[in-house]
């Protein structure tokens, strides 16, 4: 089969790392500052313990079909590979497989992109075994798109059966069937997960907890959020992608409400698509949370860019527009902004409305967060009008212990409620109880 990028291979490496960007869209007018994603692209290659060893923003006039920079370009970084040793040329952006075969005999050297660079992280952080399951999908189906005209070894064939009456397999389409046959086999065995998931899910649909999510930029510090409200030890540390495998908690609110927390992977730009694809049944948890809080890294010089990387995600994932008006923005790491920038950012909070500052690391106001938390789920309340037969007992039971009755008749066969319940427990209760209960709904 085609070799593919291992850790084994990579881990310790020395490394070049790139970030090409259009010479047409300038420094100024460019939606990312260049050199804030050169910082990035060396933080995700350090991620699987590369060895930096010389990094630059590349400007481009256009891009060439063969070797994506100019030859010039292409000339200038040959002696620096070889004078450093380097064994893998990490190229912050998309590559195409000619490009990577053109790059790789004119450095003589690993050439991987974004995507194959993102990729080797999740493959090494995926813990859980459905997170293993979705990291080989994504590796494949990315594996599979490059085994175009890329590698002159794919290119032999191999003897036929007579009964074919033609040519036998070539090495690329016997390599293109296997890897199908593999995908076929990950999606069978990932879809048995997914049942299982949805089966937890509607478990949880049975408890009286609402879910609240923490989605997010990588490294943004939702897992060291995550542990300091709920008191849990998911690995927090300034690490991109230190997160994939989704984790949820119990935590009692000051009012006494519990909700269920949910820390998730973080997103990044130009995720992969078929990472976003293959990790859809895990970010499921966020399109079923009841609220959703947007942490984001304040102090950050891209932190705008973060959010519409975020935000787009979201989208590409089938988040309804209402759900992300909703979201609250959890404005993180103010610890690391100066006394003007944090005025700043408080006149910006005030004009936003659904904003909070904090700093998870140093635990400012992240009491005050769980006092919002408690507000925004009280707010979504919705008043219900119930006609329950009195014999029926479990239901009147459970909108007493879990929404306000507000009034209650009796006319001796049933009971006439008044209730208010947040959004997610009346949905929960139609879940429950079933149509012939919760048609009284108002």
């Amino acid at each position: 089969m085609i070799d593919e990028p291992s850790r084994a291979r990579t881990e310790g490496a020395r490394a070049l790392v790139l970030h090409p960007y259009k010479k047409s869209l300038g420094r100024k007018s460019a939606t990312r500052d260049p050199d804030a994603c050169l910082e990035e692209a060396v933080g995700l290659a350090a991620a699987i313990d590369l060895v930096v060893c010389h990094a630059d923003t590349v400007q481009m006039n256009r891009i060439r079909p063969a070797t994506l920079f100019g030859v010039g370009q292409v000339e200038s970084y040959a002696p620096i590979i070889e004078e450093d040793e380097i064994g893998v040329a990490v190229i912050d952006g998309s590559v195409t497989p000619i490009q990577q075969r053109n790059l790789e005999r004119a450095w003589n050297c690993k050439v991987l992109d974004r995507t194959g660079l993102i990729l080797e992280i999740f493959g090494a952080r995926a813990r859980t075994r459905e997170g293993r399951l979705q990291v080989e999908l994504a590796h494949l189906t990315y594996q599979r798109s490059r085994l175009v005209r890329s590698w002159t070894h794919l290119e032999r064939q191999r003897g036929g059966f007579g009964f074919l009456g033609g040519p036998g397999e070539t090495q690329i389409e016997a390599d293109r069937r296997q890897i199908d046959e593999r995908i076929t086999r990950i999606r069978r065995e990932l879809s048995r997960v997914t049942r299982t998931r949805g089966l937890h899910r509607r478990a949880r649909q049975k408890v009286p907890y609402p879910v609240v999510a923490l989605v997010g930029y990588t490294n943004a510090g939702k897992s060291t959020l995550f542990n300091r409200v709920s008191g849990a030890e998911v690995k927090a540390v300034d690490q991109l992608f230190a997160t994939l495998d989704p984790t949820m908690r119990a935590v009692d609110l000051p009012s006494g409400r519990t909700i269920i927390l949910s820390d998730t992977v973080g997103f990044v730009s130009s995720l992969p698509t078929m990472l976003v694809a293959a990790f859809r049944a895990t970010l499921e948890e966020v399109l079923e949370a009841d609220l959703i809080l947007h942490v984001r890294d304040i102090a950050h010089p891209d932190s705008d860019a973060q959010k519409s990387d975020v935000l787009s995600v979201l989208n590409e994932l089938g988040t309804p527009e209402n759900r992300l008006e909703s979201m609250v923005e959890v404005r993180n790491k103010i610890d690391l902004l100066d006394a003007e920038a944090l005025q700043n950012e408080r006149n910006r909070a005030a004009r936003d409305g659904n904003a909070v500052l904090l700093s998870a690391i140093s635990g400012e106001n992240c009491v005050s967060l769980l006092n919002d938390i408690d507000h925004w789920l009280s707010t979504s309340q919705v008043v219900v009008e119930l006609s329950i037969d009195l014999a029926d007992g479990e239901p009147i039971a459970w909108l007493y212990s879990h929404g306000d009755v507000l009034s209650r008749e009796d006319d001796g066969k049933a009971a006439i409620l008044r209730v208010s319940l947040n959004e997610a427990d009346a949905a929960r209760f139609t879940h429950r109880f079933g149509d012939h209960v919760a048609k009284g709904i108002a």
